[in-house]
């Protein structure tokens, strides 16, 4: 197969990528698409998707699109392979835990279209080797769990849709004090007694954000450090492949603007960290750390989310997003539920 391939098609011209070719060849194009689609996640970013290829990424990958007769791009299909396993299983690129909402790119009312376009692929001659395709990750406003699924049934492909996790976030109102009015009374009183005690008993302290690449590689290792404090369960996660993909990750989101590394400093020492992003409409929670052997009595992680938020409103995001995960602490900010999806299709026996 050569490195691109466009295919005939009904309505849309869908062309196929081959390796890591596609990424380069839609660059200009990639977040404009995505700007135009549902829900804009940020780990559909192009920007996302190639570092995450480039650091985690196995398998073969191949990357469709589907254009208008006039050339306007209306859809993209990130795929990678999982050669490891003996059946062809194809998945959306960055599907695994470390990007909470991905999804086939679709200009929004282009789904049906594009969604159609894919099925008949996969039932061409053309198509790729395949068993199974898993869209993983769907945020709830997705068509892809309900349209998509629909219409592959309808195609007589073997559809199964799973709700994957929970993803809790904040709907931001105008002020800092009408959030607070927002909570119960007692998570109010809470927040302001924990942001009172730090204030009145700790002499030097700060927040801050780090957005830049100006000497930002220390403070990604601060981050990793504090990661790996926090729990057995982050230590674990935080290997050093995965320490490799923050540090990349670090600069890629500082270079485009979009990175927003938090930390609080009590006498001059790191004691609680959000790795976060500022894209689109809202404040993306991606991951955290602390030190529980310094400063927990404080509740450093929980006063420096209470200043992340206020400084969001005060910036006019109209969302903060704690992403995939159901902690406790969450809810104590008040944050609802949206639903994450997974949608798997099959060949029929």
């Amino acid at each position: 197969m050569p490195a691109v391939s466009t295919i005939p098609a009904d309505g849309l011209r869908l062309t196929l990528y081959e390796g890591a070719e596609g990424f380069a060849a839609l660059r200009n194009e990639w977040n404009a698409l995505l700007m135009r689609s549902r829900f804009p996640s940020i780990f559909l970013t192009w920007e996302w998707q190639t570092t995450w290829w480039d650091c985690l990424g196995t398998g073969a990958l191949r990357i469709l699109t589907w254009r208008r007769p006039d050339g306007e791009l209306v859809g993209i299909a990130p795929l990678f392979g999982a050669c490891h396993t003996p059946t062809h299983h194809w998945q959306v690129v960055g599907c695994t835990e470390v990007a909470d909402y991905l999804d086939i790119i679709s200009a929004a009312g282009h789904e049906a279209d594009v969604y159609g376009g894919f099925l008949r692929f996969l039932q061409s001659e053309q198509a790729l080797p395949w068993d199974a395709i898993t869209l993983c990750n769907l945020h709830e406003s997705s068509l892809s769990y309900s349209l998509l699924a629909d219409m592959a049934r309808q195609a007589g492909l073997t559809v199964t849709v799973t709700q994957e996790d929970v993803a809790p976030y904040l709907v931001l109102p105008s002020s800092f004090e009408a959030y607070l009015q927002s909570l119960d009374k007692k998570q109010r009183h809470e927040l302001r007694r924990k942001r009172n005690r730090l204030e009145r008993e700790v002499s030097h302290w700060r927040w801050f954000v780090i957005a830049t690449e100006e000497d930002l590689e220390p403070w990604v290792e601060r981050f990793i450090a504090l990661h790996r404090l926090a729990s057995a369960e982050k230590e674990a996660f935080m290997t050093p492949e995965m320490a490799h993909f923050f540090h990349r990750l670090a600069r890629t989101m500082a270079r485009v603007g979009w990175l927003a590394l938090a930390f609080i400093e009590i006498e001059g020492e790191p004691a609680a960290t959000f790795f976060n992003f500022a894209f689109h409409d809202r404040i993306w929670v991606y991951n955290s750390g602390f030190d529980p052997a310094r400063h927990a009595h404080l509740s450093p992680g929980i006063v420096l989310n209470s200043y992340l938020i206020e400084d969001a409103i005060a910036r006019g995001y109209r969302i903060f997003d704690f992403l995939q995960g159901n902690e406790v602490y969450k809810y104590r900010f008040g944050a609802i539920d949206a639903r994450v999806m997974n949608i798997t299709i099959r060949h029929n026996p």
